[in-house]
């Protein structure tokens, strides 16, 4: 068969079967990405005649004697499509991996389409923009600017790697070719709880092209926890790599490692598996009674209760909270449930390893190479200097890949067969065996005086933290921070991290704050119409000041500095915002409106030890060699560290090449997780910075004769006194004496300082289909310093995005087995762009924060306060509360039927 491909033609046979994308990937296309293989999500879109179509569900054979483009034929950094150059400018990306298929197909664009990108874009989805960025992608509105030397904070400088991006040439974790290179598949338990009795590898080991089968008999036996934190005792070693008892249903069984994906898939079925089927559990409630099924037996030290599946549990209060209820003139007490909820990101969980001069290489789509690698060297007692861990770019992560889940199972293989090794799990993977946010239930009890000062706050939080306890109790701490944001002198918290037989929570966006905001944020709302009060003013009688103790679960000192109004700045904007379009029409009959509010504190750093280091160096070639172990996953962090540099060394962004992410060439990094990649590596980089320029400062006074004080950095050269002389002069005299100008220095998660959001919807509900219409969306935050204006904006609309996605639409359901139902993009339901409406956001100016350049990272907190504010805007209009996410059409409408039956009676 003869296929042509960018212009250039091919004489391959596809394999019976194959899809489009797998063979023009085997072609070396690797803008084709893998999102879905499903024909859902739009990142493998390509070309047909000029047409665009998802390659993951059009057979490789139809393309035959057709003209194929992806996205490399259609421009290259040097000769950009317009649409590519459009995408580049907006920008219209966040992590990237969406974006191919995002550009592939609005290139196709008649004026009509792009007057309907609801309709027209239906068929890509994006997890990290929100949508606002791409719309103007495709309308042609630039977003990007230049940056003059040593002006480039405060300024919207677009990412590094822009063009690659656009143009389909920037690597993610599976895009590369290894000779040789071996394929792991996995086989998981059907069961939600058993012991596995045996395991017959007989037939797998038959099928032509298996090579290994892996058991639980055939690893290391050493405890972990998949979770990432530079202190690993604040997690649970519960986890093995295989284990010979199944704790939820997706769980690791077996590892069959062959020459194709398709032998290793025929290997998992016939691995003969026979299980000793045991009792199990779902709902944590349920796990903590007597006679409860148990996870985890007494030998095992780091459960907290064994008897009753806690992992962990927290009792604090501060004051009497009996007393503080006795006080009140009003009690409001209403339970809450947050459900499951799957990060999504496009690029699926992954690893690729492989054996060089000696040493262990991992290739992996993880949010901490520097901590997988000291994972890495325990699990399979190496010394640190025998491993290299990094990441390309990565296709997402929201906190899903801070966890090490597929990097063990390829240094296994790659270390027993000395060949390269890749493991990339589908999307139902993604689904059923990856980390999801915790479900919470809690019961929120508040009390207060008549003019709504709060005499007593008190909650009772019941996490699900699945099979193993990765992330289980530091989330479980962190919702004690939703009790922060009110002062109130009598507060209880009582918490409880439960194991069930469920899939294993994790780490996502909002991180454990998320749940307890929508339980609190609702109660505050029902407590206010309790009141009779505005929810506006309840909050503003409430929340901390500057000078009030943040007191949470305890009230003894902490590291959070916390010296301006932020908060209430932000809610005053909000209730500016909602006053000023109140005249907003209602879509017509049938339809209800009604406005709501939610507000949130987050601090800028996780009260966990979190480390960076940077290094600077001036090249020869007067380039700055920045290097930073923090991964660029859509955060923006990679832009926002050039930016930093290029600030103080009095340059331009072009003059800064960026090393990241790379255990051989960067310095230990904790991770870019909880805001930190911006607040702890960027001071990091902050300071690297400042030592490098203050190196070559005082060097040019020498060389010039002129005080220090008199010279100042402008871009290629120094200028001491009335003398300018050329870095390059510079460089040279420097080398001639064996100096170097460079400087390495680190940065810690401590001091923090406090961000600040606040958002408000006016919805439309309609009485008969339930369906919910954002008729206005506006959101107010304390960003501190924006180092990237369209960068912050960017984040937040993305976190608004993803809140109304928990709040609204997305649906983890599981069956009465523990077994996840809807493992795919198309039933699970992320939004859409037709889902997301536009957000005017709101900025305050604050100048507390302790981050680099005064700056606050806000890809973390601006989804907390989206699913409660859109659940008192629904009761607003409906007059009913809901308690229960996420709020899906049925479940309104069934409510609203009741509210109307309860009212008039049955019907006769």
């Amino acid at each position: 068969m003869t296929y042509l491909v960018n212009g250039r033609s091919f004489a391959e046979e596809p394999d019976p079967g194959q899809c489009l994308r797998t063979f023009l990937r085997a072609l070396g296309h690797f803008g084709v990405k893998k999102g879905c293989d499903a024909g859902d999500c739009g990142a493998c879109t390509v070309w047909l005649d000029g047409h665009p179509v998802h390659s993951c569900i059009t057979p490789a054979f139809r393309a035959e004697g057709r003209e194929v483009t992806t996205i490399e034929g259609l421009g290259s950094p040097g000769d950009l499509h317009p649409v590519q150059r459009r995408f580049r400018d907006a920008p219209g990306f966040q992590c990237g991996f969406c974006t191919a298929g995002m550009i592939m197909t609005s290139a196709t664009f008649t004026e009509a389409q792009k007057a309907d990108l609801p309709r027209a874009l239906k068929g890509n989805l994006c997890r990290c923009t929100g949508y606002r960025a791409i719309e103007d992608a495709v309308k042609g509105v630039t977003g990007v600017q230049t940056a003059a030397p040593g002006k480039a904070v405060g300024t919207s400088v677009g990412a590094p790697a822009a063009d690659d991006v656009v143009t389909g040439r920037a690597e993610f974790t599976m895009d590369t070719r290894m000779e040789g290179m071996l394929h792991i598949k996995v086989l998981h338990s059907p069961h939600a709880h058993a012991r596995i009795v045996s395991v017959d590898k007989t037939a797998a080991l038959a099928v032509p092209g298996v090579r290994r089968v892996y058991t639980w008999e055939d690893v290391p036996r050493r405890r972990f926890t998949t979770a990432i934190h530079t202190d690993h005792l604040v997690d649970p070693d519960d986890t093995y790599i295989l284990d010979d008892k199944v704790r939820f249903a997706g769980q690791r069984v077996a590892a069959v490692l062959a020459d194709t994906p398709g032998a290793a898939e025929e290997g998992c079925r016939r691995v003969a598996v026979e299980y000793q089927v045991l009792p199990a559990v779902f709902d944590p409630e349920e796990a903590m009674a007597e006679g409860a099924p148990q996870l985890h037996g007494s030998e095992d030290p780091f459960v907290r209760d064994s008897v009753h599946n806690l992992l962990l549990e927290i009792h604090s209060h501060i004051g009497d909270v009996d007393a503080g209820f006795a006080a009140a003139d009003v009690i409001h007490e209403g339970t809450y449930f947050s459900p499951r909820v799957q990060h999504a990101h496009l690029e699926t969980h992954g690893s690729i390893a492989w054996m060089e001069d000696g040493r262990l290489n991992v290739r992996t789509s993880s949010q901490s190479p520097s901590i997988a690698k000291v994972k890495l060297s325990y699990l399979f007692a190496l010394r640190p200097d025998q491993i290299r861990v990094f990441c390309k770019r990565v296709g997402g992560g929201f906190g899903g890949k801070q966890e090490v889940i597929s990097e063990d199972l390829v240094a296994l293989a790659a270390l027993d067969t000395g060949r390269p090794v890749c493991f990339e799990f589908t999307r139902e993977e993604d689904f059923t065996t990856a980390s999801p946010r915790h479900p919470m239930k809690l019961t929120v009890k508040l009390g207060a005086r008549n003019d709504g000062t709060l005499t007593a706050f008190q909650v009772r939080n019941v996490s699900n933290t699945g099979a193993y306890g990765n992330h289980g109790g530091e989330t479980l701490y962190a919702g004690g921070s939703a009790v922060m944001i009110y002062r109130c002198p009598n507060k209880k918290y009582d918490a409880f991290s439960v194991y069930t037989n469920t899939v294993p929570s994790g780490a996502l966006r909002g991180y454990g704050m998320t749940q307890p905001a929508f339980a609190v944020e609702s109660a505050m709302d029902e407590l206010a119409l309790a009141l009779h009060m505005d929810p506006f003013e309840l909050r503003r009688r409430n929340i901390v000041r500057p000078g009030d103790p943040l007191v949470a679960l305890h009230d003894g000192p902490d590291d959070v500095m916390f010296n301006e109004d932020g908060l209430a700045k932000c809610i005053d904007l909000v209730a500016g915002e909602l006053a000023r379009t109140a005249d907003q029409p209602s879509p017509g009959p049938g339809w209800l409106v009604g406005t709501g509010v939610a507000s949130s504190l987050h601090e800028t750093a996780p009260p966990t030890e979190h480390i960076s280091e940077a290094w600077v160096t001036l090249g020869d070639d007067l380039v700055y060699e920045l290097a930073v172990g923090t991964v660029e996953f859509g955060e923006g962090t990679s832009t926002a560290h050039v930016q930093i540099a290029a600030n103080q060394l009095g340059t331009t962004p072009s003059r800064i090449r960026l090393v990241q992410s790379d255990t051989d060439r960067t310095g230990f990094d904790t991770g870019a997780f909880a805001s930190a990649g911006l607040f702890v590596a960027g001071n990091a980089v902050l300071r690297a910075a400042n030592a490098v320029r203050d190196r070559i400062l005082e060097f040019a006074a020498a060389h010039t004769g002129v005080h220090v004080v008199m010279c100042s950095m402008d871009h290629e050269d120094v200028v001491c006194g009335d003398e300018r002389v050329s870095l390059a002069e510079l460089v040279a005299l420097a080398r001639a004496r064996g100096n170097r100008f460079t400087a390495a220095r680190k940065a810690y998660g401590s001091p923090r300082s406090v961000t600040s959001n606040s958002h408000g919807f006016r919805v439309a509900v309609h009485q008969v289909t339930g369906e919910v219409r954002v008729l206005y969306s506006v959101h107010a935050a304390d960003a501190g310093v924006l180092i990237n204006p369209q960068q912050v904006r960017g984040q937040v609309e993305g976190g608004v995005a993803q809140g109304i996605g928990f709040a609204l639409t997305e649906n983890f359901q599981v069956d009465a087995d523990g077994v996840m139902v809807n493992p795919n993009l198309r039933n699970y339901r992320i939004p859409t762009y037709a889902d997301v409406p536009r957000t005017d956001l709101l900025l305050v100016g604050s100048s507390d924060s302790v981050g680099a350049m005064r700056s606050k990272g806000m890809a973390e907190c601006c989804i907390n306060p989206v699913a409660p504010a859109l659940a008192n805007a629904i009761r607003d209009a409906t007059g009913v509360r809901f308690r229960e996410l996420p709020l899906t059409p049925e479940r309104i409408y069934s409510r609203l039927v009741e509210s109307q039956s309860a009212r008039t009676g049955p019907r006769r």
